[in-house]
């Protein structure tokens, strides 16, 4: 089933039928045990009805006040990538330590005020000259640690700030409107398949600019390691989501602009489209 959120009203589409309800509390609404089971039972208590919100330009991220945080050099093609941009200030080699390590990178992405959700803009920062998105399956797990939802996120990085210094990760990659979540929450009985592809297309004024896609099964680590090691230390009362890396990477020459149009397909789970503008200096 897919959970949709716009406002304070939930839309699932379960079964090729629409349900709609007025959800007040989307942390308690989320943050729920089995929660495939949890909505399968009440869903005959909601309204009928039909997929029209569905063309609306803009969908809220499917998400209370949850925390966003992310894992970096899951994928092969990422450590890669990291290592050639942090080569002239000499921190490629942290980066090959950390594919192999038995500890992933994770870091803190985004509040819930700063993400964005489907058909809304993500900003690239006016201090960084090499800016990409960074396509991720996100899991949303529940405050027990348990993996109850998947969607798409959308990870803005600046990799001119963090080639620079590696210590700048948090300028990369924390900063207005550089997350987007959506368009919905999927929510499976069993874990979603490994086959499971992400497909990625940057459009500049109708020009496809680049466009690839994978499988979530190159991913090295499993989602349940990352879950585990966010846990360590950490509490999560409402649950929290969880961006688990990407293995797509635009060439080297690209950066976004202004005007640029993101699309992020998940298998399952639909197109999160975002476009590309600025922080406004007011």
């Amino acid at each position: 089933m897919k959970v949709y959120k716009t406002g304070t009203t939930a839309y699932i589409e379960y079964k090729g039928t629409f349900y709609t309800k007025e959800v007040l509390d989307w942390d308690a609404f989320l943050n729920r045990p089995n929660l495939h089971r949890t909505l399968s039972d009440e869903i005959d208590s909601w309204n009928k009805t039909n997929d029209s919100f569905l063309r609306q330009t803009k969908l809220d991220p499917p998400l209370g006040s949850q925390e966003i945080w992310a894992a970096g050099v899951t994928y092969e093609r990422s450590k890669s990538a990291r290592m050639d941009e942090a080569k002239a200030s000499g921190g490629a080699i942290f980066y090959d330590k950390v594919y192999d390590a038995e500890r992933p990178e994770l870091f803190f992405k985004s509040t819930a005020r700063r993400c964005v959700g489907h058909g809304e803009e993500v900003f690239i920062r006016k201090d960084s000259s090499w800016n990409v998105p960074e396509p991720e399956l996100t899991l949303f797990v529940n405050s027990n640690g348990n993996i109850e939802g998947y969607t798409i996120g959308n990870d803005m990085s600046s990799r001119s700030i963090e080639g620079e210094n590696p210590l700048y990760l948090p300028q990369a990659k924390t900063y207005e409107k550089s997350a987007a979540i959506g368009p919905c929450l999927l929510v499976l009985e069993n874990q979603i398949p490994s086959t499971t592809e992400i497909h990625i297309q940057i459009a500049r004024k109708d020009q496809i600019m680049y466009e690839e896609n994978v499988a979530i099964s190159k991913i090295k680590r499993g989602f349940d390691e990352l879950v585990g090691f966010l846990f360590r230390e950490c509490d999560f009362p409402d649950g929290v989501f969880l961006m688990t890396g990407t293995c797509l990477v635009p060439p080297d020459e690209f950066s976004l602009a202004v005007g640029d149009l993101i699309s992020i397909s998940i298998d399952q789970i639909g197109t999160l489209v975002n476009h590309v503008a600025v922080k406004s200096n007011k």
